[in-house]
C-alpha cells in the first residue's frame, strides 16, 4: 500500500479525534497504553485491505463529510460530476425543482444537491434497508431531511403509486455498473468489502443502467432529464440504447478528471 504512512496518519486523527495541524504540533508525544492498542487494531484492519473509510467511519464528497459503512459505496470522487451536469444545466438554483436519486446508497448526491438547491424537492431510492438508514443520518446531520423522501425497493418500484409520474425535472443515479466478469479484477478494497449489491449488475455491467433508461420518460417533465454514472467502455453502449429510444431527444456524454467517459445525460423530448 503506497499510502501507508498517510494512511496511518489518518487512523491516528481518527483516534485521537484531532485534526492535522494539531498532530502535526504533537508528533513526538507518545500515546498511552489504551491509544496504542487500538491504533494497532486499526493499523492491522488496513492491513488486511479494509478501506479506510470504513474504519474511520467517514468520507467526503462535495465539501461534506458522510457517514459510511460496509453496508454502502463509498461516495468516489468522480461521482460529484453528477453534482456539478446538474447544477451547471439548472438556470435558477433557487427555483422549485423535483429530483430523483435512484439507488442512493450513502444518500451522497441526494444531500449535496439539498444542500446546493435550497427549493428542491427530492425522492430518494435504495433497496437496502442498511444503506437507507445510513442515507437517512447523513440527511438529518446535513440538515436537509425534510427535503428528502426516502423509499425502500428497486429501482421506480417505490413510487409508481406516487403521483408524480411526467413532474421529475431530473432523475440522477450511480447505479451498479460493474460486470460479474471484473470481479476478479477488483482490488481487495473493492471487491472484498464494499457490498456487491451496490457493485455488480450483471453479466454485463449495463443491465441496471438499460432499466432506468427505459423507466425514467414515464417520470420526467418534457425536456427533463436523466444523469447517470457510467463504468469504463459503457458510453457507447448506452449512448446506442438512448438514441433508438423515441422519447428521448438527444444524449451527451461528461467525462472525468482522467478523460474517462463517465456521466451520460439524456434528455426527454
Amino acid at each position: 500500500m503506497s499510502n501507508a504512512r498517510l494512511d496511518a496518519e489518518v487512523l491516528l486523527r481518527a483516534i485521537l479525534k484531532k485534526d492535522r495541524a494539531w498532530l502535526l504540533a504533537h508528533i513526538h508525544d507518545a500515546l498511552d497504553e489504551e491509544g496504542q492498542k487500538r491504533f494497532e487494531r486499526t493499523v492491522g484492519r488496513r492491513a488486511r485491505r479494509e478501506p479506510l473509510q470504513y474504519i474511520t467511519g467517514c468520507q467526503e464528497f462535495w465539501g461534506l463529510e458522510f457517514i459510511v459503512s460496509p453496508d454502502v459505496l463509498i461516495p468516489r470522487p468522480e461521482t460529484e460530476l453528477i453534482i456539478e451536469s446538474v447544477l451547471s444545466r439548472l438556470p435558477d438554483k433557487n427555483g422549485s425543482i423535483r429530483l430523483l436519486d435512484l439507488c442512493t446508497g450513502s444518500g451522497c448526491i441526494a444531500v449535496s444537491l439539498a444542500k446546493e438547491l435550497p427549493a428542491a424537492q427530492l425522492f430518494a431510492i435504495d433497496k437496502s434497508p442498511a444503506a437507507l438508514a445510513i442515507a437517512r443520518n447523513n440527511a438529518q446531520q446535513h440538515g436537509v431531511s425534510n427535503r428528502i423522501r426516502f423509499f425502500e425497493g428497486d429501482l421506480f418500484g417505490p413510487i409508481e403509486e406516487l403521483d408524480i409520474h411526467g413532474q421529475v425535472d431530473m432523475i440522477v443515479t450511480n447505479p451498479p455498473y460493474v460486470s460479474l466478469a471484473e470481479q476478479q479484477s477488483l482490488q481487495p478494497e473493492v471487491g472484498k468489502y464494499e457490498p456487491a449489491m451496490a457493485l455488480f449488475a450483471g453479466p454485463e455491467g449495463t443491465e441496471l443502467q438499460k432499466l432506468i433508461i427505459d423507466g425514467a420518460p414515464g417520470y420526467l417533465k418534457s425536456n427533463g432529464m436523466l444523469v447517470m454514472e457510467m463504468g469504463i467502455g459503457q458510453a457507447e453502449r448506452l449512448m446506442n440504447i438512448i438514441s433508438m429510444d423515441e422519447r428521448y431527444r438527444s444524449s451527451a456524454v461528461i467525462k472525468d478528471l482522467a478523460g474517462i467517459d463517465r456521466v451520460i445525460i439524456a434528455c426527454k423530448k
